[in-house]
């Protein structure tokens, strides 16, 4: 055995170990023809596919931007087209509502009979029992040229509308249909939110406008005007509101305030600040007697968020004004020449922060003089310093004998209020004597 096993070794051909050769095998053996077009197949479906998911990944990124509804169909519409060509449109649901054709991009002469959609969107809200929803329906009823196809907007089992797609000439891919329904899913998700957030603010919106109910009115030795903007055409409203508090001896107590914050907690901290006031003014206390009882009551509420609040006793009788403070900015006071400056009043901590600290300053105000309290919104800026917002209403001059609300309007219009990025409330009050014959 051990010669034959010498003869076999001595048969095989020598290969020198640094030669770099290596006997072949059957593994080595150069691929068949059919096999090479079968790799190089496999690697151009791998490369599409690709390049379909970054296609797919962009389309998907660009939808839903905001919180508006009709931002994001226009958006879903807009990579529809993007992803499949042809057009695009949407028809929205809102309880047994069905829009016609919105947001359309594209030919709109493309598209399927709208009543094919609505029926779709109908019926989409209950399919059939046991029976499970379509991502898509495609149109069979239109030209053979053409090809069209309705996916539902569906989110948490509630449907929103429908995506409708068309395309003439090149004939529907069931890839294209698969991509085109993601998007549907994806974009009914942005809706549900954007549903949701109007709803909130809708609700926030009406309580707020609950919660402004006409000031208490104020003696008729006193003439007051008040102002109140949201800021944006869609944000949501904040927690700023006004206030007039009648008191003994012809006095009025003028009141301005601002919750931390926006929204319906906002708006209900807002209220809780405006029934306390309410309730501690009545027993006619000096302004800063009022801000400190608030403070103290407030503070032991550890979820009510902090407010600034500005409070003016007016007195027309002895022709004064006393103010104070929570952290609020002063109030400005117009001549009757139209020229205004800012009133000087100590400022303590905001209230609800239970620090107390509060003090009072008493200023001339004559008749025919004009006090406008205001809340931040009115004059902060982004990137700018208080001292020159501030300086910057101050500046605004007044014709003579303007009336109360010509001063407001024109204080909102100088400083550009309906921009601002921050709600905006305003009162202006003008204190006059009357004469023995009035009624």
């Amino acid at each position: 055995m051990w010669g034959v096993a010498r003869w076999i070794q001595s048969r095989r051909r020598p290969w020198p170990a640094d030669s770099g050769h290596r006997r072949a095998g059957a593994d080595d053996r150069e691929p068949s023809a059919p096999a090479r077009t079968a790799t190089a197949a496999q690697a151009a479906d791998v490369a599409t596919a690709r390049a379909r998911l970054a296609l797919l990944s962009d389309a998907l990124a660009g939808i839903g931007s905001t919180l508006v509804e009709s931002t994001t169909c226009a958006e879903l519409t807009e990579a529809a087209v993007r992803l499949a060509g042809g057009t695009a449109a949407v028809l929205r649901r809102t309880g047994k509502t069905i829009s016609g054709y919105e947001e359309i991009n594209g030919d709109a002469d493309v598209l399927p009979d709208v009543r094919w959609a609505t029926a779709v969107a109908r019926e989409a809200g209950a399919p059939a029992l046991d029976a499970t929803a379509d991502p898509w329906l495609e149109h069979a009823g239109g030209p053979s040229t053409r090809a069209a196809l309705c996916l539902t907007l569906t989110s948490a089992d509630d449907v929103y509308g429908v995506l409708v797609w068309a395309r003439s000439g090149e004939p529907l891919r069931p890839l294209e249909a698969e991509l085109l329904s993601v998007l549907a899913e994806r974009a009914a998700s942005h809706i549900r939110h954007a549903r949701a957030y109007e709803h909130v603010n809708r609700t926030a919106g009406d309580l707020q406008r609950a919660l402004l109910e006409e000031p208490g009115r104020p003696h008729p030795n006193l003439d007051v005007a008040i102002r109140y903007l949201p800021a944006g055409r869609h944000a949501v409203v904040g927690g700023d509101w006004c206030e007039t508090v009648r008191l003994h001896f012809g006095r009025t107590l003028l009141v301005v305030g601002d919750v931390m914050g926006h929204g319906l907690e906002a708006a209900v901290d807002m209220n809780a600040y405006r029934s306390s006031l309410r309730y501690i003014a009545s027993a006619d206390l000096p302004p800063h007697r009022v801000l400190r009882q608030i403070d103290e009551i407030s503070s032991r509420e550890a979820e009510r968020r902090p407010a600034t609040c500005l409070l003016a006793g007016v007195d027309p009788g002895r022709g004064q004004v006393t103010l104070a403070s929570a952290g609020h900015l002063p109030p400005v006071l117009i001549d009757p020449d139209g020229s205004a400056r800012l009133l000087t009043v100590p400022v303590g901590p905001p209230l609800g922060t239970g620090l107390g600290g509060y003090e009072s300053a008493t200023h001339p105000l004559a008749p025919g003089q004009t006090l406008v309290l205001f809340t931040d919104g009115l004059v902060e800026r982004r990137g700018e310093d208080i001292d020159e917002s501030l300086a910057r209403l101050s500046a605004v001059r007044f014709p003579a004998g303007n009336g109360l609300d010509d001063v407001l309007d024109t204080i909102l219009e100088r400083l550009d209020a309906r921009h601002a990025e921050d709600d905006v409330a305003a009162l202006a009050a003008r204190p006059y004597t009357r004469h023995a014959d009035a009624p």
